[in-house]
């Protein structure tokens, strides 16, 4: 399995931006510009690839990290105040993530006024994809770090005033001295309040003028209350407060309420994080070759195709190209799966996103930007982060009315315990209010979810989807496609048949220049076999069918002989010369008539299994999946396939409809299905399915429509994506457990007296912390057990279809 490298030192983190995104609202205008849309977002219905003018798409989907959000009901404000911008066709928010994806149409609204809108509700959002948001994310954890020392510094303070009270015997004291302590105590406090708390009562204060609860106004006031009846006491002695002062506890649950938050949000980034990682590893600038010869370091966004950059030692190389010069090794981890590095000399391709390990080296750029796989990685690992997973969104719903039951119960305590000692009833309610924490119920779902998938990710395996990690969970049925998935990719074409009187290079040529038209592994395969002649044939319209083959308008370059339609594909969809009709085969005709084919060569083709295929299939199975192989080819190669690995359930001969129709009957049986796929003509099964994987070499990113995309060629990553989604959902559900037990015990102990303002506050820390903790058990890999032995290649044998 793939291993997570070192992060190489000159990793982009302390570069300096590429360009100065606005920090405050009056700066927000810079967004307005087109040019700058890109950086942060993308256009929807534009085919990738083609050019196209920002200003006149319709529907842009751009992504923004946010600040000042800690808890659902946070997400739940900033998803309302997008929603009714009018332009604003869909917000998204993660309180994990701390991400929100805006769908947004530039003729109604512009960025700078959704952005707006975000901030006006009371909180601040940058582009996602900048280095600006990195600084300010790596600035703000400073602030939270600093606010605790303070709260701390003050707490050692406070309690060394409160001591003497606690220690001393009656008449031991004088009032002179304890009234010195409690001043001494209050004047502590202030700078305390003003500085540490201040994002507590700045969010409290929000949520009062917008009329909603969040876990800030519980907090604030239950800091209010303390403060409040201490400083009566501290004032009037003699009154109904006087009795005791509670600054010692304020100090001690403000400090350990910082403390876990800061640990939470650096765990979380850790663990949950994986998403900045990948988007801030582009570097923000690149040294260029310049016409004299000269490298001089320019913006990346000036970076073209055509151009020859140096690529230094530790940098990610930020394009996909061709080294022209030197001879390096690259870590590819991320983007391929492959934990090993790999060489990499001149004439070779090297892809955006990957890390140059060991020497200087100069390369042309072939694709920039949203062009590269880097960018299509990026583009799945974005969607996926806003998503909200099932369980997530139930937990989210019970956070708002948690929260209001919750002030209702303090006040109950309040007014319960008042006639006994009014001071001691306030406390009580007060440390009601910070017990309570809907942030570890909010928090259970998402954090380990986006811990699982980053985890996924750096083994090679991207989620496109954060509810296919629940529903893999619990699926206990995993179909497999043959080709491309069991079997080995690299399909070869053993023999070529040709018809009487066929000219074999001409044939040849012709079914080369037809299957480059399509990424099937088959017509890859063929593709590769006749393309030294394929520059002889235009290739003038072409159509694929589904698990039949390819039909094509073609003609001979540079000759007068008329355009003929011909076919590529299957025993039954492209005929046969007579000879190669046994085993897997494609075949080439030429089409008469709609009804009448002319054969005119047959391919014979050779495939293996994958080495880890059988040892991956008697896993799942001794866990208790249920196996099955569904695949077009004929019943003579699906039966050898099948009894390879171990599979005895299978079925051949099977078009994508008779698949999907199979899926849809074992889904209403009540099964859970896992569909494995090539990306290819699996499309319809994979959306399917309940949960489903494409392998990502198979298909582009983009047009993937399953829930996992495996960037490699092994099949155990299936494998651990299964037994990483089981643990996942066992800790999800030990966190939703942990935090309703947590709040059903210690809210009656506040009630009842049995727990202080500081224990309160430490309990409430602890909750989230300890949430957070378990979800990062989920960033270890998994094992691969039960393990079994693998197997070697098979020979070569032909299905009767591909």
């Amino acid at each position: 399995m793939s291993q997570e490298h070192p992060r190489p030192a000159s990793e982009p983190e302390e570069t300096a931006p590429s360009r100065d995104f606005p920090a405050v609202a009056g700066e927000l205008h810079l967004l307005d510009d087109p040019a700058e849309w890109d950086s942060f977002g993308k256009p929807l219905a534009v085919v990738p690839g083609q050019s196209y003018v920002p200003q006149d798409v319709e529907v842009w989907d751009s992504h923004i990290a946010l600040d000042g959000m800690y808890c659902a009901t946070c997400a739940l404000t900033i998803e309302d105040a997008l929603r009714v911008v009018p332009g604003v066709e869909r917000a998204e928010v993660s309180a994990a993530a701390k991400r929100a994806r805006v769908v947004w149409r530039p003729a109604m609204v512009l960025p700078s006024q959704w952005m707006a809108a975000v901030q006006k509700a009371g909180y601040k959002a940058f582009p996602a994809r900048d280095a600006v948001a990195r600084e300010i994310r790596l600035a703000q954890h400073r602030k939270a770090l600093w606010r605790w020392l303070l709260a701390t510094f003050c707490m050692m303070q406070v309690m060394m005033y409160a001591w003497p009270a606690y220690d001393a015997q009656p008449g031991d004291l004088l009032m002179e001295f304890e009234r010195l302590l409690r001043w001494a105590s209050w004047v502590i406090c202030i700078p305390m309040l003003i500085f540490a708390c201040g994002p507590f009562f700045s969010g409290a204060w929000r949520d009062l003028r917008r009329r909603r609860v969040s876990m800030d106004l519980p907090v604030a006031l239950g800091m209010i209350i303390t403060f409040i009846v201490s400083t009566i006491g501290t004032f009037a002695p003699e009154g109904i407060f006087g009795q005791e002062v509670f600054y010692d506890s304020l100090t001690m649950f403000v400090s350990f309420l910082l403390a876990g938050r800061w640990l939470e949000v650096r765990l979380r980034d850790r663990t949950a994080g994986a998403l900045d990682a990948v988007l801030n590893r582009l570097p923000d600038s690149v040294e260029k070759r310049q016409a004299d010869g000269r490298f001089e370091r320019v913006a990346l966004r000036r970076i073209a195709g055509g151009d020859v950059l140096r690529i230094l030692p530790g940098e990610a190389f930020p394009v996909d190209g061709v080294i022209v010069r030197g001879r390096t090794q690259a870590d590819e981890a991320l983007l391929t799966g492959e934990s090993r590095p790999v060489s990499r000399a001149e004439g070779e391709r090297v892809i955006a996103g990957s890390y140059n390990l060991t020497a200087p080296v100069e390369l042309r750029v072939d694709c920039v930007g949203a062009q590269t796989k880097f960018a299509q990685i990026v583009e799945l690992m974005e969607s996926a982060s806003t998503q909200k997973p099932r369980l997530a969104q139930l937990a989210d719903k019970v956070a708002g009315p948690f929260l209001v039951v919750v002030l209702g119960l303090a006040l109950l305590s309040a007014v319960y315990w008042w006639p006994t000692d009014p001071g001691h009833a306030l406390m009580i309610a007060a440390a009601v209010l910070i017990v309570t924490c809907p942030c570890a119920l909010s928090l259970a779902t998402p954090v380990a979810m986006l811990t699982a998938a980053g985890s996924l990710a750096r083994n090679g395996i991207l989620v496109r989807n954060l509810q296919g990690i629940e529903a893999l969970a619990t699926a206990d049925t995993l179909v497999f496609d043959k080709t491309g998935t069991l079997t080995r990719d690299g399909l070869q074409v053993a023999r070529m048949e040709v018809g009487a009187a066929g000219d074999g290079r001409a044939l040849q040529g012709l079914a080369a220049a037809v299957a480059q038209q399509s990424r099937h592994p088959v017509s890859r395969a063929v593709a590769s076999f006749g393309q030294a002649w394929a520059h002889k044939w235009q290739v003038l319209e072409v159509e694929e069918l589904a698990g039949q083959g390819l039909r094509a308008c073609v003609q001979p370059v540079g000759a007068a002989q008329p355009a003929m339609w011909v076919r590529l594909g299957s025993h039954a969809y492209a005929g046969a010369p007579g000879v190669v009709q046994a085993g897997q085969a494609v075949y080439l005709a030429q089409e008469v008539q709609p009804s009448l084919l002319t054969p005119l060569a047959g391919f014979e083709l050779s495939e293996g299994l994958r080495a880890e295929a059988a040892a991956v299939v008697a896993a799942m199975q001794r866990s208790g999946l249920h196996v099955q192989l569904l695949s077009g080819d004929g019943p003579q190669a699906v039966t050898r396939i099948a009894q390879e690995v171990g599979i005895g359930d299978f079925v051949a001969e099977c078009s994508p409809q008779s698949k999907l129709a199979h899926i849809r009957a074992m889904q209403e049986d009540g099964r859970h299905i896992a569909m494995v796929g090539d990306g290819l003509n699996d499309g319809p099964v994979l959306a399917g399915a309940n949960v489903s994987f494409a392998f990502g070499r198979a298909v582009p990113l983009a047009q993937a429509r399953s829930d996992f995309v495996v960037l490699s060629d092994n099949l155990e990553l299936v494998w651990q994506a299964v037994l990483l989604a089981r643990k996942t959902l066992r800790i999800v559900r030990q966190n939703l457990l942990g935090s309703a037990l947590y709040n059903a015990l210690s809210i009656p102990l506040a009630m009842a007296g049995w727990m202080p303002a500081w224990l309160a506050g430490l309990g409430m820390a602890l909750s989230s912390l300890l949430v957070v903790l378990n979800a990062a058990r989920l960033a270890k890999p998994v094992p691969l057990q039960p393990a079994a032995p693998q197997v070697s290649p098979v020979s070569p044998s032909m299905p009767a279809t591909a």
